[in-house]
């Protein structure tokens, strides 16, 4: 029987998971961070993507936004702008948000706002090619 740690993952509307999970993966700026249970502890930042969750010998995805994750000797904290299942996305209103964001890029205005552009930009994509893959239209 695998070795279990606690996983919570938290965004500002609500605490998206809480349990006893053998394993969790998140994207970090330089590549993917698998942890396990008794990892040294830790933060790190957090990248648009997926995160993947083991729990029961099973993986389960979802699509992530930008934060932070906090390894301690108690568990797991992730902390992200948004985190998604399968079928919480809508596909239409990902598809409008990759335009705006891609018209407000196009626009070059101060270095914030195409920052800001590029977040919003790539949380759209990790929705656009998550439902891709998990057949959601």
């Amino acid at each position: 029987m695998p070795k279990l740690f606690n996983l919570k993952i938290i965004t500002p509307e609500r605490e998206f998971f809480d349990g006893d999970v053998e394993a969790v993966t998140v994207y970090a700026p330089d590549g993917s961070v698998t942890i396990l249970a008794d990892h040294a502890p830790f933060i790190m930042p957090v990248s648009v993507g997926n995160i993947l969750i083991k729990k029961e010998n099973a993986w389960e995805s979802s699509v992530n936004s930008e934060g932070f994750m906090e390894v301690h000797h108690e568990g797991v904290m992730i902390f992200v702008q948004s985190c998604e299942r399968p079928d919480e996305i809508d596909t239409r209103r990902a598809e409008a948000a990759k335009k705006r964001a891609e018209e407000k890029m196009r626009q070059k205005r101060s270095m914030s706002e195409y920052k800001q552009s590029q977040i919003a930009l790539a949380r759209a994509m990790a929705r656009l090619q998550f439902s891709s893959r998990t057949g959601k239209h």
